[in-house]
This record gives structure tokens, C-alpha cells and sequence, in this order.
């Protein structure tokens, strides 16, 4: 899919997500979350052509402009919605599917305690609530629904809510 189809599908899908957003033109202009999927295509084109220094330099910059941080190596699927996004942290191996939601100050982070992959992978149709952190290398499965300040280190299989500080699968 070419970049702007994807920009326009994020950017639609945000559109129809958002009770506040009164049109596309809106979100494409004044939204930080869409903002910074627009930076992170680029960021993350840089990457994968081992221009580490210009792809980081980038996501620094969309980091000073829209509050989110996205490392370029993490990897985004369509139609990710960042709603009121400031303070969210994706990691540089975070693997995001599609048509996720997540809310300010989420964190996908690792623990320091491993190597090669550290970051959460998060399936599709995933809602993760304010507050939250998903840490270390493990699983969110499809459809599941994440409270606010949970914080999970487990994986978690597909079509789960999960709720409270601990992460409790109810």
C-alpha cells in the first residue's frame, strides 16, 4: 500500500473513531496522533535502509512536535488511532497490528533484562487504556481490551478484557 493510501486510511479511520473530529481535514491538520504516523512512515523508511542517524533525528522531531514517541524500528500496522496522545512510548522492536487504539501516556516498553526483542507485539483490533504499560517481549492477542494504568509483563491471549493494576484477565 502506498503512503498516501495508508495516511488516508489512518487518517478516515481516525475521522470515523473520534466523536470530536468533525472531518478529515481536521485530523489530517490538527491531530498529533495522526501527525505522528506521518513522521513515523518516513522515520521508519529511513530505518530499514540503515539510515539510523536521519531515522532517529526524525522521530526526535516528531517527538518535540507532537509529545508521542515512536522509535523508527517499531513496526505499525493500518489505522492505528494514538487518541490524546501525549506521553505514549513505543518501543524500537513494538510490533503494532491493525486498526488498534491507544490512549495517552501508554507505554510499550521493555524491562532492560532482554536482548534482540524487547518491546511488546500487539495483535489486531487491540484497545489500550490511559495509563497503561505493556513491558518486555511478550503477546497482546486480537480483540483485546486493555484498562486504564494496567500494567501487563505476561502475554495475554486473543478476545480478552484485562483489567486493574495487575493486569487481571476477567
Amino acid at each position: 500500500m502506498n503512503f498516501i493510501k495508508k495516511m488516508y486510511g489512518n487518517a478516515k479511520n481516525i475521522c470515523l473513531l473520534d466523536p470530536a473530529a468533525h472531518n478529515i481535514w481536521e485530523v489530517i491538520f490538527l491531530y498529533q496522533g495522526f501527525h505522528v504516523l506521518v513522521f513515523h512512515a518516513l522515520a521508519h523508511y529511513l530505518y530499514q535502509k540503515k539510515l539510523y542517524f536521519i531515522a532517529r533525528l526524525i522521530s526526535q522531531l516528531a517527538r518535540f512536535l507532537t509529545g508521542i514517541e515512536i522509535h523508527p524500528g517499531a513496526v505499525i500496522g493500518h489505522r492505528l488511532f494514538i487518541d490524546h496522545g501525549m506521553g505514549v512510548v513505543i518501543g524500537e522492536t513494538a510490533e503494532i497490528g491493525d486498526d488498534c487504539t491507544i490512549y495517552h501516556q501508554v507505554t510499550l516498553g521493555g524491562t532492560g533484562k532482554d536482548k534482540d526483542k524487547r518491546h511488546p507485539t500487539i495483535g489486531n483490533n487491540v484497545i489500550i487504556g490511559a495509563g497503561s504499560k505493556i513491558l518486555g517481549p511478550i503477546t497482546i492477542g486480537n480483540n483485546v481490551k486493555i484498562g486504564t494504568l494496567v500494567t501487563i509483563i505476561n502475554d495475554i491471549e486473543s478476545n480478552n478484557t484485562v483489567v486493574g493494576f495487575k493486569g487481571r484477565v476477567i
